[in-house]
């Protein structure tokens, strides 16, 4: 009788090829975050595979950003324990940072062992890792379990709509597998900072810088002092740092300024120090340093700590075994940059991060993907899923 472990790791040694093909058309179509249409093919070359390995897509239309697509692989064959009918769930995000325009003018290229193009590890060749593992259970079975690939439309800018239908998704998982690119020195994520990006504005008063000065109130003064309180705030010691990352305001050299912004980026460890410091920051704001000029506050988007639980630890092991098996040894890393993967470890799901291929430079020309690990990590997932029932979960 044929053994799923085998053929499945013997089709996806076959199927880097074919894995690079679709990286290729995936990274050469436009995908910024707020490019929805964008993003929405991306989505349909997804849902174009799926439909060709046999796999119902279902799409979860979004109204700003790309829609949320869910397929499923679920041949009624799991033999696990009393879990084995809830999801394993493979998720990652179609959206990038780059903007509209960019994979013309810098498209996939090869040189060496190294792709590159935008979004080329971050993280369309987790996708399409995650596409073609999803594909080799479909045609062999094996699973312990239905899967899930999750593919959301929004994870740069704080997976504003994608996170209702993360987090509904991970309430009833088993495991959930993040395929952002796996580290430089091979390893995965198992911790996270949890992030918040807000905005203040400032309202002053405009008047001529020299003929009635006195009667202005400046909102570029005030945005001043805010940012030196604001950044006071950062304790590297807690791992808390806060960034005013964009400013903007004025009028004109020879005006008081009647107007003006900054853009906050806070990051957390622990879940408790988020509600301390942004009591602190609600605080800056509502004081007014220079007399006369009002400031709000807004939330833009969220990310949640991704803390490691005990259950997510025993996935880990899992793992680390899957990937020694797979021809490569592995770590657990904690991270500074936050990820969706935090929304379903909130919720209660066994959580690994960062199980994609292997890359490095995200966000930037120099972005990479090491071809010679979209296979060997390809295998280490499918062999963490087939041997999930070991983990007790």
């Amino acid at each position: 009788m044929p053994n799923p472990e085998t053929e499945i790791l013997a089709w996806l040694a076959a199927q880097k090829g074919a894995m690079l093909d679709a990286l290729r058309e995936m990274v050469d179509t436009d995908g910024g975050s707020y490019d929805k249409e964008g993003v929405d093919r991306v989505g349909a070359q997804v849902a174009r595979f799926m439909a060709a390995q046999g796999i119902p897509v279902e799409t979860l239309p979004q109204p700003r950003f790309g829609d949320c697509l869910r397929a499923t692989v679920d041949d009624g064959s799991g033999t696990g324990g009393g879990n084995d009918r809830r999801n394993i769930v493979l998720m990652g995000h179609r959206d990038t940072v780059f903007p509209k325009g960019e994979p013309a003018r810098r498209p996939f290229t090869i040189d060496g062992d190294r792709a590159y193009g935008p979004g080329v590890a971050d993280m369309k060749a987790g996708l399409v890792m995650n596409m073609f593992v999803l594909a080799a259970f479909r045609k062999f079975g094996g699973a312990p379990g239905p899967l899930v690939g999750l593919f959301t439309g929004d994870e740069e800018i704080g997976s504003p709509e994608g996170r209702p239908v993360i987090e509904a998704e991970a309430r009833s998982a088993r495991a959930v597998f993040n395929s952002e690119p796996g580290r430089p020195n091979n390893g995965i994520v198992t911790g996270r900072k949890g992030g918040v990006f807000s905005v203040f504005d400032i309202e002053g008063k405009a008047a001529h810088s020299g003929g009635n000065f006195e009667q202005g109130v400046s909102a570029i003064g005030e945005l001043a002092a805010k940012i030196t309180a604001i950044h006071a705030l950062t304790d590297l010691s807690r791992g808390i740092t806060l960034n005013v990352g964009l400013v903007s305001g004025g009028q004109s050299v020879n005006t008081v300024a009647p107007h003006a912004q900054g853009q906050i980026d806070l990051r957390y460890v622990e879940p408790a120090d988020r509600e301390e410091v942004m009591a602190k920051i609600e605080a800056i704001v509502a004081r007014s340093h220079v007399p006369g000029t009002r400031a709000t506050l807004t939330i833009k988007g969220e990310f949640l700590p991704l803390t490691q639980t005990p259950a997510a630890a025993k996935l880990f092991h899992l793992y680390e075994g899957a990937a020694r098996d797979s021809g490569f040894a592995t770590s657990g890393e904690f991270s500074g940059g936050c990820a969706d993967s935090g929304f379903t470890a909130a919720v209660g799901a066994p959580t690994l991060c960062a199980v994609g291929p292997v890359g490095g430079k995200a966000h930037s020309p120099e972005e990479y993907l090491e071809i010679g690990s979209l296979v060997p990590r390809a295998q280490a997932l499918a062999r963490s899923i087939l041997r999930l029932d070991a983990t007790g979960l």
